[in-house]
């Protein structure tokens, strides 16, 4: 005889309320689950967790990527499973309170970083040593002092990238200025066009090298322009290692135009010069002169035996040198800028074009200085 199935009313009711309550308290372990896994992502983020530390929880984070609805693993959501995600946060939390002046460190380093490559000036609010005295005091929250600086690299991210053309163009200005000091080396060569090892590649770098020269105006007046629209869409100026960049722009095309002027007087002078010396010797007749040293090398990157690919570094003026200063960016690095010292500076060289040996010398002060001697009696 079949057993009888008791399936009244009041027990498909029965069932019905356990369904609904079961799946209230899916909904409910599933939220706090959520949340928990939440708070161990912060956590793990913030402590910069290694993935092997991530991997022991990577079952139950990929549970969370599915929907409520879409759970059907066995256990998935079980008292043991949010048991061992709540103390993994637990102990993270402790970890925290003592790692957290490293993380201040660290995250104030990556700041200064950014800072650095972009030649912005960090915000002094949080510099190290601030940050480091604060903490030891007692006197701020090192979490609500790291989320400050996480909000300063967020902001100096976002600077960095509204000045990218305008860093773009000073590195290509920059280079031009590299160019021009290779060449004054390689124009100072009296055998630069003697054939030798190495010698055309020298030629076909100095006819670059030339190009990029004539474009530097132009180049200098164009970043000069984009800089000011970019001050004007910003509402601020745009600093680079604390001094405005029109202000480093401008000081270079004075210093530029009174340098080309001191190379065309200097151009007159030779050309006077060698026409006296030509008067005299006409006159008197010519004295041979010693003969001049063939060997040609520079410290400043250009060398005679054909090595074109070596950059010039910066150079410093000499001491009593008249010839003034082409101040760039990497100048007013090492001058002025308090937090970086970049101390690298691109200036010219003496205008020494042509050596003039000591007779020369002589001859042009004895033209230049009274009237001629009579020649000797026989």
């Amino acid at each position: 005889m079949e057993q009888s199935t008791n399936i009244s009313d009041s027990t498909l009711e029965g069932l019905d309320q356990a369904i609904l309550r079961l799946k209230t308290e899916r909904k409910v372990r599933f939220q706090k689950l959520k949340d928990i896994v939440a708070s161990l992502f912060d956590l793990w983020n913030l402590m910069d967790s290694t993935k092997e530390e991530r991997s022991n929880f990577s079952r139950i984070t990929s549970i969370l990527r599915s929907s409520e609805s879409e759970i059907v693993e066995s256990g998935a959501l079980s008292m043991e499973i949010i048991q061992q995600v709540s103390s993994e946060v637990e102990r993270l939390t402790k970890l925290k309170a003592s790692r957290m002046k490293e993380l201040v460190m660290k995250k104030r380093s990556e700041l200064e970083d950014i800072c650095c490559k972009t030649h912005i000036e960090p915000d002094p609010s949080t510099a190290a040593e601030k940050s480091q005295a604060m903490i030891d005091s007692g006197l701020v929250d090192p979490c609500e002092l790291l989320a400050n600086i996480e909000a300063q690299i967020s902001k100096a991210k976002d600077e960095a990238l509204s000045r990218k053309e305008i860093m773009d163009r000073i590195e290509r200005w920059l280079s031009a200025c590299d160019e021009e000091n290779w060449l004054e080396d390689y124009n100072q060569d009296e055998n630069r066009y003697t054939a030798g090892r190495g010698a055309h590649i020298n030629l076909k770098r100095a006819e670059r090298a030339r190009m990029a020269v004539n474009k530097i105006p132009a180049i200098v007046d164009n970043l000069v322009n984009k800089t000011l629209a970019w001050e004007n869409e910003t509402k601020k100026l745009f600093l680079y290692d604390g001094v405005r960049l029109v202000s480093i722009l401008e000081d270079y095309k004075i210093t530029r135009q009174q340098r080309e002027e001191q190379k065309r007087q200097f151009r007159d002078q030779k050309k006077l010069h060698d026409m006296l010396l030509t008067e005299k010797e006409a006159m008197f007749g010519s004295k041979p002169s010693p003969r001049r040293s063939t060997s040609f090398r520079k410290a400043n990157g250009y060398r005679a035996n054909g090595n074109g690919s070596v950059t010039p570094s910066p150079r410093r003026n000499s001491v009593g040198c008249a010839t003034p200063e082409l101040l760039t960016p990497r100048s007013y690095s090492g001058r002025q800028n308090g937090y970086f010292k970049e101390m690298r500076r691109l200036s010219t060289a003496p205008l020494n074009f042509v050596a003039i040996t000591k007779e020369d010398v002589m001859s042009f002060s004895s033209v230049c200085g009274s009237e001629p001697e009579s020649p000797p009696q026989a």
